[in-house]
Order: C-alpha cells, then structure tokens, then sequence
C-alpha cells in the first residue's frame, strides 16, 4: 500500500476559527465558513486508499467540505482496516498502531489536497461509556492525537460518538474533559473541537458551558420524520456565551423510516425530499453548516461487510444519489449572499408558518439587505416586508431539488406582500429570496 504519512506537514487549508459574534465558523483570515459535512463514520475501517481517493473526488464535485470519520469505531477491536491493522496495539493500554493510522495521515492529505477538512471523531462514546477509558487515558490518547495532527490545519476534532455526556446516575464528563484538554496540549490550542450526541439531543445539553467546547453539536435523528430540529437550533443559539450550532446528523437519504424497534417496511425509506426538508429548516433556523448522511455511505456497505438496518444498496451505488447533490445546492445558495449576519426570524412570515412537514423556516440578513424563507410545501405566502429598508424590491424563487431560478422581478415594497411558488403542493419545496435591489446581488445560487 502507498500510504502518505502527513502528520508533521503543513496543509494547503486555512485553520477554521468562531467568528466574533459567535454564531458561525470561518477562515482564520475572516472570511466565513459553511460547514457542508458527509458523514463517513467507517471509512478508515472498510475503504482503502484508491477507495478513498474515489469517495473524496465525489464529495469534492459536490460541494462537500467537511467528512466526518471516526478513529476508533464501534468495532474497532473485531474490525481491521483493508491493510488488515486494528487501531490499536493494546487495547487496555490504548496503545495507537501506527501502521493503522498511517492510513489516516493519507486520509487528511487526501482531504487537503481537495481543500476539504477531516471532522476525526476521536473514539465513537461507546469506547468511554463501556469504561475503557478513564481520564488519564482519555488525556494521553487526546494528546497523541493532538500531537499527531497540530500542524494539519484541516482537522477539526469530535469527541462523544452518539453518547450523552452524562446520565442521573453516571456522568462521563469528566473523561471527556480529560481527552478534550489532550487534544488542545497536544495541539498548542490550535484546534476546534465539538462533541456528537445521541439522536434527538445537543451537546449544549451537557457541555455548553465547557470553554473546551467551540460549538455545538445536534444530533436531530436519521431514522425519525420532520424532528423539530429548527427548535433544537433556536434553544442552542438561545445559550450564552454565543456558539454556532448544527446538526450534524439529520435524516439520512435511504434510511428506514422509524425503524425502532422493529421495522414496518409500509413506512418506507428517507428520500431525497425528506432530506432538503431538514437540512434546509436546520440551518435556515440558524445552523453555522449542516452534515448529510446516505445510510450506505456511514456504514461503507459492500459485499464484504454484514448490512445494519435494512440498507438496500452499496455504498458505491449510493454516491450520486438526488440528496447529495441537492446538499450542494444548499450550500451554494447560502454562499450566494453575505453569511456573516444571517439572523433567524420567522417573524417575516406574517401567517401560517405551519407545523411539522410543514414547518416554514426563515432568515434575513441584518441590514435587511436580503432575506430567504424556505418552505416544505409550495403554497401561497405573505411575507412582512418591514425588515426591508429600500423602496422596491427584487425576488426569486430557487428551486431546491434542481438550483433552477425563478426570477419574480423588481416590485414595489408594501408592508405586507403576497407571493406563489410556480409549483404548489407537497414534494415542492421552495425558497423565497427577496432581495435589496441596491446590493446588486447575483443570481441566487450561483457563487
């Protein structure tokens, strides 16, 4: 095998920082940051490097910037890598094998070479929770890593693994805190760190006080339908002191619907629909990025593995599915118009904002330079105008399952507008983009 061992070499990636008003991620020369995560828990365990290689070239076309993998996964004392190495040389001591994590060294060059960043979750929780680490472990392990990886500035670091923090009766937060302040000793404090919960929860729920901690996590639910993820966004941005929030793992695309805890097969499976449903009100609501996820893709679904939960298809086959395209949309229609003072506020749609499927999510800039309301389903909507400070207005409608562009044109502002998608009813979603004609925006979507 050809691996690459980076871990002392400088990327071609700008490190990524908290903006100073605390709500989004960007570059550490100013310019801001979407975070447009591929959730890859499995990689370094089932794919080797021309696999890799493929996945990445993918995700880059797309739009991805941010792959989200673990170290050690759930499986890692019975799962070697395709080079045939466990993670660990001793798993009591845990003791890092060198030669298992040269293939992640290869891995943040492969990402750095694409200009894309490595999200390392550190141990997936079932690591701590079982009790192979306590503190003093969970340090030493975080500073090798840290250590490890202080100069690949684009690595962004994930502690939890789908576990809470804490529990009535045992609280593993301290552990946590012992891996956390590895990583930062290991790495001088030049890193970002966050921690991933378990399904329907936020990280803010336990650690959002931790200084350690440099933005939440949500964790909204892959196997549940419209999880009211825009209130998980609101209460976590309601915390102080500010930090951005997303969620990090919404409906996956080809996930059994509600699944738990036996499968109804009449339920079907998540679609691409389902998915711009969340991702969309997710960071409308607020979110600082948003993390797809293809239900074969976590897992690296191939002949050689056994399928968990009900997935229909590989994960090759899997890799230009409608949804991950449409997540690259989002992110080019975001990046489309300043970022810096995206501010919620569903206020602007002056009536039936809707419940659950659908649910209508909104955000305007603060200036009131332009704002966009996504809606779940096309229908009629008024929208209060008093958030817009010029005389008339420009508005479009983006199309989410395509990035096509209606253009409405220039119209006079009144206090409360009305306006029609081209398309109504369920599985036409739409974004209203309304614009202050005096910015000279571009064509919603295109960068």
């Amino acid at each position: 095998m050809d691996l690459q061992a980076q871990s002392s070499s400088l990327t071609d990636n700008r490190r990524l920082i908290v903006s100073s008003n605390g709500r989004e991620l960007q570059y550490e020369d100013g310019k801001p940051f979407f975070w447009l995560g591929d959730t890859a828990w499995e990689l370094f365990g089932r794919l080797n490097l021309e696999e890799i290689k493929i996945y990445f070239d993918n995700r880059a076309a797309k739009g991805f910037n941010v792959i989200q993998i673990v170290c050690l996964s759930e499986n890692d004392e019975a799962q070697p890598n395709r080079y045939g190495e466990l993670p660990l040389k001793n798993k009591t001591q845990i003791v890092p094998n060198e030669k298992y994590f040269a293939v992640v060294d290869s891995t943040v060059k492969i990402a750095s070479d694409r200009n894309m960043y490595l999200a390392l979750v550190a141990t997936w929780g079932d690591n701590v929770v079982s009790g192979k680490f306590d503190s003093l472990k969970a340090y030493n392990y975080g500073k090798w890593l840290g250590d490890r990886y202080k100069n690949n500035t684009n690595v962004v670091w994930i502690l939890g693994g789908d576990r809470v923090a804490a529990t009535k009766e045992i609280d593993y937060r301290p552990i946590w805190r012992a891996m956390a302040k590895g990583i930062i000793d290991g790495t001088a404090d030049q890193c970002l760190i966050t921690y991933h919960p378990n399904g329907e929860r936020s990280s803010s729920e336990w650690l959002h006080q931790d200084t350690w901690l440099d933005f939440n996590m949500i964790q909204s639910s892959h196997g549940r339908q419209d999880a009211p993820v825009w209130d998980m966004v609101k209460k976590d941005r309601a915390f102080s002191p500010a930090k951005p929030t997303l969620d990090s793992e919404p409906n996956y695309e080809d996930h059994p619907i509600n699944p738990w805890p036996k499968w109804n097969v009449d339920n079907g499976y998540f679609r691409d629909y389902d998915v711009r449903k969340q991702i969309y009100r997710s960071v409308f609501a607020g979110g600082c990025g948003v993390t797809y996820g293809h239900h074969a893709i976590w897992q690296f679904f191939n002949e050689r593995v056994e399928a968990i939960n009900y997935v229909e298809r590989g994960w090759v086959n899997a890799l230009d599915r409608r949804g991950a395209y449409q997540s690259g949309y989002l992110r080019k229609l975001i990046e489309s118009r300043p970022m810096q003072n995206r501010t919620p506020d569903l206020s602007i749609v002056a009536a039936d904002q809707g419940e659950g499927g659908q649910h209508i999510e909104a955000f305007r800039d603060s200036d009131g330079s332009y704002a966009m309301i996504y809606l779940p389903v096309g229908k009629e909507i008024m929208v209060d105008m008093n958030f817009v400070r010029s005389k008339n207005i420009m508005a479009w409608w983006f199309n989410p399952k395509d990035a096509s562009v209606h253009k409405v044109g220039l119209l006079q502002r009144t206090p409360r507008m009305k306006f029609i998608p081209p398309v109504t009813g369920v599985g036409n979603d739409w974004v209203l983009i309304i614009d202050d004609p005096g910015k000279h925006f571009k064509e919603p979507g295109r960068n």
